[in-house]
């Protein structure tokens, strides 16, 4: 009798453990791997350089939008890339390039 129930406790924890590794996380749909990244790109530039930034801004390929604001930044950018990574290089190697700008803060979309 002792032995059935060591027998049975054994394949429960087998299954049990079997279950938590299948439901970690469902695998990515072809959609969702191919889903671009969005971010909103909060600028703060010199003083009298917000509107000359946002038309130099709003010029970049991956931009969406780009406008002036009142508040702490003086510019937001709506962007757009293929992968994190792309959009990284956008911000470092073309926006903060950009004559005027300060300082930048990237906020990657997620959705929830």
């Amino acid at each position: 009798m002792r032995a059935q129930r060591v027998q049975r406790a054994g394949r429960a924890s087998r299954a049990s453990a079997v279950a938590a590794v299948t439901c970690v996380s469902p695998p990515l749909t072809a959609r969702e791997m191919q889903m671009p990244v969005h971010a909103y790109v909060l600028i703060q530039t010199e003083v009298g350089k917000a509107a000359t930034v946002a038309r130099s801004v709003a010029s970049l390929p991956g931009v969406v939008a780009a406008e002036g604001v009142t508040g702490p930044y003086d510019v937001i950018v709506r962007t757009e890339a293929a992968t994190v990574d792309e959009l990284g290089q956008m911000v470092v190697g073309r926006i903060q390039l950009i004559d005027g700008i300060t300082r930048t803060v990237t906020c990657p979309v997620v959705n929830l």
